[in-house]
């Protein structure tokens, strides 16, 4: 991963890790035993001494700055998603979705943050979350009154989004211009393998140790990055079809203007 990191983006995310650690954490010696938890170390003076990193001590207090510039990018980047900071080089849709689904979708937006923070560490687990987010958000939209399909509890995001479609007059059928009908079956598509991801290559369910489980991240960043795609798209498709309805309180005084 390091090596698509540009010196300019990691001058920038060295300054928001940096700011991120000092308002997380209060005390020097706090500071010192985040940083401590990536670091590692193996060997002697005898048999070799080895590192990933160096960490800068001064008087007894860790130099972050100088300590955060020993840091390899692929570190960085996994010390900045564990800090909830947005890393849009890499999942460039993740910032736009967590600040769209903030206010109107609580419940997806912490199981979101859940996900985000789970990719380096726990890759299947991030996928299982995103998914939970992303179905999440389908039964808030259909909780809307002017949405007359309600579907029953126990569907999954297949389900639910093949009568989401629906409603948005967006499932590929017949009667629909080619390029709705493609948008349409591109998006069932896209969640159907999401769902399957979440149920078939994660520990969502019993596995054997011979299924393949998930665990490299690449994957995870990928999907993830494709979860915040779709749930963009959805939420406003559904803000601009359902318009909220704007209520001006006028107060007649008799005046006739």
């Amino acid at each position: 991963m390091d090596k698509f990191v540009s010196p300019s983006y990691a001058m920038k995310l060295i300054k928001n890790i940096a700011v991120a650690i000092l308002a997380e954490y209060s005390s020097s010696k706090d500071v010192l035993y985040y940083i401590k938890k990536w670091h590692k170390s193996e060997g002697d003076n005898f048999s070799g001494w080895w590192e990933n990193f160096s960490i800068c001590i001064n008087n007894g207090n860790i130099e972050l700055d100088d300590t955060l510039h020993n840091i390899d990018e692929e570190t960085l980047i996994k010390i900045a998603i564990d800090l909830g900071i947005d890393t849009p080089d890499f999942i460039p849709c993740v910032a736009s979705f967590r600040n769209e689904i903030k206010s109107d979708y609580k419940t997806a937006s912490l199981t979101f943050e859940k996900a985000f923070k789970q990719i380096e560490t726990h890759p299947d687990i991030a996928i299982g979350l995103a998914n939970a987010a992303l179905e999440s958000i389908i039964k808030e939209i259909f909780k809307d009154e002017r949405i007359e399909t309600k579907p029953k509890t126990g569907k999954t995001l297949y389900d639910l989004t093949s009568e989401l479609l629906k409603e948005f007059q967006l499932f590929p059928n017949s009667d629909m211009p080619i390029e709705m009908k493609t948008i349409g079956s591109s998006l069932l598509t896209a969640n159907q393998s999401i769902e399957k991801l979440r149920s078939e290559k994660t520990n969502a369910h019993g596995k054997t140790s011979e299924d393949y489980i998930i665990e490299d991240s690449l994957y995870t960043y990928f999907i993830v990055n494709s979860v915040s795609t779709v749930g963009l798209f959805l939420n406003s498709f559904y803000k601009k079809k359902f318009l909220k309805l704007k209520i001006n309180n006028v107060v007649d005084d008799g005046l006739p203007f």
